[in-house]
């Protein structure tokens, strides 16, 4: 994202992102806000999170990152593609955004649940 004097910067993910003062909306500006969170929480899961909640974790993230599920079903044989597939599609009818702030409700879920048990 651009800093105030204008230049680029890279978010949490190492993506290069422009921003130009004056073409958003403060929605859309306080959306880049929830993205930075997005980002940075999408590498701090607790090491005892299950595989079912990664799965859901899963399937928010592409949601949020992609949109809806744009691959065919893997096949029968390929069990652990085809359970993320499977949670990818879940969450289909999620708008990014909303997918988005899920994931964050979740993961701060997660940490609670870790903090709490240690």
């Amino acid at each position: 994202m651009k800093n105030e004097e204008g230049r680029m910067r890279k978010t949490a993910c190492g993506r290069s992102v422009e921003l130009v003062q004056g073409v958003y909306t403060n929605e859309e500006w306080s959306n880049f806000g929830a993205l930075e969170e997005f980002e940075e929480y999408a590498e701090t899961l607790p090491e005892s999170t299950t595989n079912e909640s990664k799965l859901i974790l899963y399937g928010l993230y592409k949601q949020a990152t992609v949109g809806p599920v744009n691959t065919s079903r893997p096949g029968m044989f390929n069990m652990r593609d085809r359970a993320k597939w499977d949670a990818w599609k879940a969450v289909e009818g999620k708008s990014k955004d909303e997918a988005m702030s899920d994931y964050i409700t979740k993961v701060k879920q997660l940490l609670e649940e870790a903090t709490a048990s240690a």
